[in-house]
């Protein structure tokens, strides 16, 4: 029967007067699981960035583009011909069943001042619905109404980079902006939605209704004219629906032939978004498969030192033999001992990981998630590791003869 306290006070003992050598031993096996946790962090972070700038835009999204000009042949790209109206947009809240909400968009870029502060920013004219479509509160305050739209109301809602930057500390309810020297009561501020996926600050933004846009602001080459229609679909089942009714309807609305091309386009933006997260998940595991190579690299440090460790042990295995160990006794110390190695060095690696992923969002600002799965993946990894490194050595000691053993010099 397998004493197994005595096998592994032996192989402690055996570790302990190795100190040095245990330690550059499992000198692999801690840089392997650190690199693994980290990298798996620095994917897990970037994977829910991603995640966080998607929500931040909207859920189950379409956005209509106006269509692309064709000139001498050669095709300008979507949005360079202005085909989208209100009436389209209406049209699409109303026929459309798969759509829950739509919102007109007329934007571009004015100078906002207040005072003796001044701001360039993004000004974009729509309808109360647009705070539906991009799932965005407001912090205070009240948003504009269909009454506002129809009227063409001076009134405005800013978000919080632009509420800093004219106001600081003062509260913008009630204040009076200039945009393009136009006068516009602030009537609401908006709760703050941070980057896009395309890394622009989303609260730098001034909303204002569509009609007051058109009229007193950018103006249009005909009445009604927008830029870009954001809809929002019912549910995720219903997003492909959505885009077939949009098409049908735009295309008929539009008069377009069969064999005719589009003059607008219609995109999903949530599928794009969720390509570019399912990027980011498979380059956190790529990361996390380049990371454990290191591992096997200490793995096969362990089965060196441990090779090494029977030849200079031979003495020691021919008189424990000699006095009764059994085989499994010797394979059973020997594999106890590349786990001990495995297993201790998996934990300093772990803290190692721990400390390098957070040190890293420090100094780089990169956001990094360190995942228990992550941690007990490294771990258990590592464990298993010295099991498969260290069983050759133990094999090869279990098999060595005693008499020959106990000659051996």
């Amino acid at each position: 029967m397998i004493n197994i306290p005595s096998t592994f006070r032996i192989s402690f003992r055996a570790l302990k007067v190795n100190k040095m050598r245990s330690a550059l031993t499992m000198l692999g096996i801690i840089i392997g699981v650190a690199a693994v946790i980290t990298m798996l962090a620095v994917g897990t972070g970037a994977s829910r960035k991603i995640s966080e700038q998607i929500s931040s835009i909207g859920s189950n999204l379409i956005m209509v583009l106006p269509g692309a000009t064709t000139s001498g042949g050669v095709r300008m790209g979507a949005g360079t011909q202005s085909t989208l109206t209100i009436g389209d947009a209406d049209a699409i809240q109303k026929e459309c069943n798969a759509v829950s909400d739509v919102a007109p968009v007329l934007s571009g870029v004015a100078q906002v001042v207040y005072g003796h502060q001044n701001w360039s920013t993004g000004i974009t004219g729509t309808t109360p619905s647009m705070l539906i479509v991009r799932d965005w509160p407001l912090a205070s305050g009240r948003s504009f109404t269909d009454r506002d739209v129809r009227s063409a109301t001076k009134v405005c809602l800013l978000g919080q980079t632009v509420v800093d930057g004219l106001f600081g500390d003062t509260d913008p309810i009630g204040q009076v902006v200039r945009i393009k020297k136009v006068p516009f009561i602030v009537i609401g501020v908006l709760a703050i939605k941070g980057q896009s996926p395309h890394g622009q600050d989303q609260d730098d933004s001034i909303y204002v209704p569509v009609t007051t846009a058109q009229k007193k602001l950018f103006g249009t080459p005909f009445p009604g004219m927008v830029r870009i229609i954001m809809v929002k679909a019912k549910s995720s089942e219903a997003l492909a629906p959505a885009e077939k009714q949009i098409n049908d309807l735009l295309r008929q609305r539009h008069h377009i032939g069969q064999k005719q091309e589009s003059d607008f386009t219609v995109r999903n933006l949530t599928q794009i978004m969720e390509t570019a997260e399912q990027s980011a998940k498979v380059m956190t595991l790529l990361l996390g498969a380049i990371a454990s190579i290191s591992l096997l690299v200490g793995g096969i440090g362990i089965m060196n030192i441990m090779l090494v460790s029977v030849t200079e042990r031979t003495r020691e295995i021919g008189i424990r033999m000699a006095v009764g160990a059994k085989t499994w006794d010797i394979r059973l110390q020997f594999i106890v001992e590349a786990v001990t190695l495995s297993l201790i060095g998996g934990i300093a690696g772990i803290v190692l990981g721990i400390s390098g992923s957070k040190g890293l969002t420090i100094l780089t600002d990169w956001s990094t998630t360190v995942s228990p799965v992550a941690i007990l993946l490294s771990f258990g990894f590592s464990g298993l590791v010295g099991v498969f490194f260290g069983f050759y050595p133990a094999y090869k000691a279990s098999l060595l003869d005693p008499i020959d053993a106990l000659r051996y010099e």
